[in-house]
């Protein structure tokens, strides 16, 4: 694990990196289009991210300044548990070559931390059945299946 690690709120320069470690394994590479310049649709989907307050795209810097991991927190405000907020992550990636070295939990364990700060009452997220290193990752982590999620996607 690097000596020092770093959260941050990404910035703009910071989009091709994220959208590389998106991009680096079996499923990010059927549904995402990385390449140099990057495609507009990602330059616009992060100016909506950064202008709503209950989303947090965040990056994880080394002691190089090096971006190494990523992760989206969206806080979500409900009625429901007494007007309760949720906080949602997603899009977590580790650059190929740092994972295996702990980088996953402290970025989970920073995410956990940032969700009480919020006072989000729970945490949870989504995993492809498709990922069943992950699944067993969350499930270590103490997060646990608890309800079944199903999609529909639109083309």
């Amino acid at each position: 694990m690097p000596d020092k690690m770093t959260f941050k709120k990404a910035t703009q320069n910071d989009i091709a990196a994220i959208v590389g470690m998106l991009a680096d394994d079996k499923l990010g590479k059927q549904r995402e289009d990385y390449q140099i310049p990057l495609p507009s649709v990602y330059l616009e989907a992060f100016e909506h991210i950064i202008a709503d307050k209950n989303q947090e795209l965040i990056v994880v810097e080394d002691e190089n300044a090096e971006i190494i991991g990523t992760l989206q927190l969206t806080f979500i405000q409900y009625l429901t548990y007494q007007g309760g907020i949720r906080a949602q992550i997603e899009a977590v990636r580790i650059r190929k070559d740092k994972r295996g070295q702990g980088i996953g939990q402290k970025m989970f364990e920073w995410a956990i931390n940032r969700a009480k700060e919020r006072k989000a009452h729970l945490i949870q997220l989504t995993t492809d059945k498709k990922r069943p290193d992950a699944i067993k990752f969350y499930k270590d982590l103490g997060f646990y299946p608890s309800h079944e999620g199903m999609k529909i996607h639109f083309k």
